[in-house]
């Protein structure tokens, strides 16, 4: 079996998940068939960051490091047959970034372990890798419990001369979500013309922004579609997405690698897009959501109707004669990439995704042994705990086609700044998106 039977490294309790400034501590473990001389025993314990310019890539084009320590664990001599243990212990950096793992980088920690051996011997290595989580509070973040909201207005040209207006207004109900919690949206289509629009469709995006030079690896995480408005028609669609196993929003510590969440609400006829910028974290927001609109006006939890704008002046002849607009209408909804079923509390039976509105417990506080999930292109681990529960992105729940496609816009996505200072103008997304 060779003189070296086993050589690995293993952390207390067997756990591989830690925070940021916490000790990790472990153990390097040797069994002998033989007795073995050596000049050193080390343990590094490291994190760092690699990013690459191609896909699944390994040869990094720029790196940074995080922490890099190690630790003598015995001096020259030679150990008998049998077995041994060396224990050791490393202080986390407080700064160090959250886990990561991702198509064109990744950021990695592990403790490595080597037996440098007499000359013309063969050198030993092992090494395994744990995760960083710290966690992101969305209570942290400004404004983060007040409604998204965003508008545009766009020309509809039918029959040949005759051109109406569309606005199409979308709203979510919070800014910021953690894993397993239900994302509400509404949209408002006012058809100002005497067309049909297409069907409007939600997508859930995810952007990381990588450097040297960037690059924008751009995913669909979940997306559902709605029907079309008729002409002259008023109609509001609301839909909910479940927000599945993500990254959490940027990775402070890292500099490398950044990622944005937003959802985009387009059309194809008329070409109408939104964005509205959103917040993934691993801890809840608190409050009660409140109206889109301030001031006096519905409820707190309600979304305010669109008022009609004025029609354009070439067509104010047929909008005179022709219908006039009524009690928004409500949109079907066509299809979702979240099909299956969801587990629902207990004694309230089960409820789908497809269904509006349906109330689903927000995961609890970030606690100190909550269920670890690894999901594949995502944050390695991330947390998550409550009704909701914690679905990886292995499952088929929160997979829709096409999961993930790789491309060089010509220019990124707009921030959470631009986003939220743009009102009522419209913000396009990445060309061909």
């Amino acid at each position: 079996m060779g003189r070296v039977q086993l050589f690995e490294i293993r952390l207390s309790q067997g756990r591989v998940v830690y925070s940021p400034g916490e000790p990790l501590a472990g153990a390097v473990h040797l069994r002998l068939g033989a007795p073995l001389p050596f000049r050193a025993i080390r343990v590094t314990c490291t994190g760092s960051c690699g990013v690459s310019t191609k896909a699944n890539d390994g040869a990094w084009v720029v790196e940074e490091s995080y922490f890099n320590s190690s630790l003598s664990l015995a001096d020259k001599g030679s150990l008998p047959a049998g077995e041994h243990s060396f224990p050791f212990q490393f202080l986390l950096p407080a700064t160090a970034p959250t886990s990561f793992e991702g198509p064109f980088g990744k950021i990695v920690h592990q403790v490595r372990a080597s037996i440098d051996t007499p000359r013309f011997s063969k050198d030993h290595k092992c090494s395994l890798v744990f995760y960083i989580l710290s966690p992101l509070n969305l209570n942290s973040i400004p404004d983060i419990e007040q409604p998204n909201v965003v508008s545009t207005t766009k020309k509809f040209s039918y029959k040949l001369v005759k051109t109406g207006n569309v606005v199409l207004t979308v709203s979510t109900d919070l800014r910021g979500y953690v894993v397993g919690q239900v994302l509400r949206l509404q949209a408002d289509i006012e058809n100002q013309s005497g067309k049909d629009t297409s069907p409007v469709v939600a997508s859930l995006l995810q952007v990381s922004y990588k450097a040297k030079r960037w690059i924008y690896d751009v995913r669909t995480i979940a997306e559902v579609e709605g029907s079309g408005v008729k002409a002259w028609k008023r109609a509001q669609w609301q839909e909910q997405i479940l927000v599945p196993a993500l990254p959490q929003s940027a990775l402070p510590g890292c500099s490398l690698i950044h990622i944005d969440y937003y959802l985009q609400v387009s059309m194809k006829a008329p070409e109408a897009t939104v964005t509205l910028p959103l917040f993934v974290g691993n801890i809840a927001v608190n409050q009660t959501p409140l109206s889109p609109c301030p001031g006096p006006g519905p409820s707190p939890g309600t979304l305010s109707p669109v008022l009609p704008s004025a029609p354009p002046q070439e067509e104010a002849d047929a909008v005179a004669s022709g219908p006039h607009f009524s009690d928004p209408i409500s949109l079907s909804t066509k299809s979702h990439s979240q099909q299956q079923p969801l587990s629902a509390p207990s004694g309230s039976g089960s409820v789908t995704t497809t269904e509006p509105w349906v109330q689903v417990a927000s995961p609890a506080r970030h606690s100190l042994h909550p269920p670890l999930c690894i999901s594949i292109g995502a944050t390695v681990p991330y947390f998550a705990e409550g009704s909701a529960g914690p679905v990886s992105t292995t499952s088929a729940l929160i997979l829709p086609p096409e999961y993930s496609s790789w491309g060089y816009p010509y220019e990124a996505p707009p921030s959470y700044e631009q986003s939220c200072g743009a009102g009522g103008t419209d913000l396009g997304l990445i060309p061909g998106s």
